[in-house]
């Protein structure tokens, strides 16, 4: 039987920074966030968080220009790959497949810069690391459980919304749009893992990342992961937070790493597994979708994200207006 696309991705899987500096966003990453390194090579680091029973879920790629290199998704067999390719093909994508261990720990993959601009990659399998989780004496700084979701800003959030949920499987779980007729949609939540989400697209210049979403074990340790910030004299790291979403109910931090890049600390969120779980419609203008307690978001949150890679070039995707890594507002 052909595989379907839509029956493919798992799960968000892991993804790639490009950095200035390795050594201070190590220190960032691990001393601080409590990553840990599962390998190293020449200007790259392999990370994994406390619970992550994979290789990793993180890559950090010194590189002279931040940005992110690229995005990947976890599929269920390695067939899919090849369905996923014809699938981007008949988009008129160009697909490129790499060998097992081309990226360390992975197996053969597939990557693709979708129609958006978005460097993608898909892949089935890749080697086991240990789980720390029960090993509380191993745990650095704020001890990351878990990658849990990316989000990025889309030009044509319609568009690049109804492929992945018609391409792909994805379902919708929230979404925000405007009040007055014809309704707009303004950002949404897409999920394949059962929970909240694994993708959430919003409507501005893209492509572009906002950030990478990882699952901690509480408010508390979120809470824990502001007095680390404040006792290494970090504190300027934290860009929002800690608060409570409305959308997604997830108690989060939101903080800024060496670069610029923004890292979200998330929790508790819901289940959305039922076959007739009804996607949540927020208002634009209800304040309380953002921060549950109606708290105003800080412009930098709204303005800010980090360009993408172009694979064939590796360099940054042009934007309109934006001429370079500094002008896309990431780097302070």
């Amino acid at each position: 039987m052909t595989p379907r696309v839509a029956d493919s991705v798992v799960r968000a899987g892991h993804a790639e920074l490009f950095v200035r500096d390795l050594a201070a966003s190590r220190r960032f990453y691990e001393d601080i966030l409590g990553f840990v390194v599962t390998e190293e090579r020449d200007g790259q680091l392999f990370l994994r968080g406390v619970e992550e029973r994979h290789h990793h879920s993180l890559v950090l790629t010194e590189s002279d220009v931040p940005m992110l290199g690229h995005l990947a998704f976890r599929v269920a067999e390695d067939d899919h790959l090849d369905a996923i390719a014809s699938y981007f093909e008949a988009l008129g994508c160009e697909v490129h497949f790499v060998d097992a261990g081309e990226e360390p720990g992975q197996g053969r993959a597939l990557r693709v810069q979708d129609p958006f601009g978005f460097p993608l990659e898909f892949y089935a399998e890749m080697s086991p690391a240990e789980c720390l989780l029960q090993k509380y004496h191993l745990h650095k700084g704020a001890g990351v459980r878990r990658l849990d979701h990316f989000n990025c800003f889309v030009s044509n959030l319609p568009s690049c919304e109804a492929m992945w949920r018609e391409g792909f499987g994805f379902r919708v779980t929230e979404y925000v749009e405007t009040d007055e007729e014809p309704r707009a949609m303004k950002a949404v939540w897409l999920q394949r893992k059962g929970n909240v989400h694994d993708l959430a697209l919003m409507e501005g210049q893209g492509p572009r990342l906002h950030h990478i979403g990882f699952w901690m074990d509480d408010m508390g340790s979120i809470i824990r992961a502001c007095d680390i910030l404040g006792g290494a004299e970090m504190h300027r790291h934290i860009e929002r937070g800690p608060g409570r979403h409305g959308i997604s109910n997830a108690f989060f931090l939101y903080l800024r790493d060496p670069d610029g890049h923004r890292i979200e600390l998330y929790t508790s969120d819901y289940l959305t597994v039922d076959p007739d779980h009804r996607p949540i419609r927020w208002s634009a203008t209800d304040p309380r979708r953002q921060t549950l307690w109606g708290h105003q978001t800080p412009e930098s949150w709204w303005r800010d994200g980090t360009v993408v890679m172009d694979w064939g070039r590796r360099t940054p995707v042009e934007l309109r207006g934006v001429t370079d890594a500094r002008a896309a507002g990431y780097i302070k």
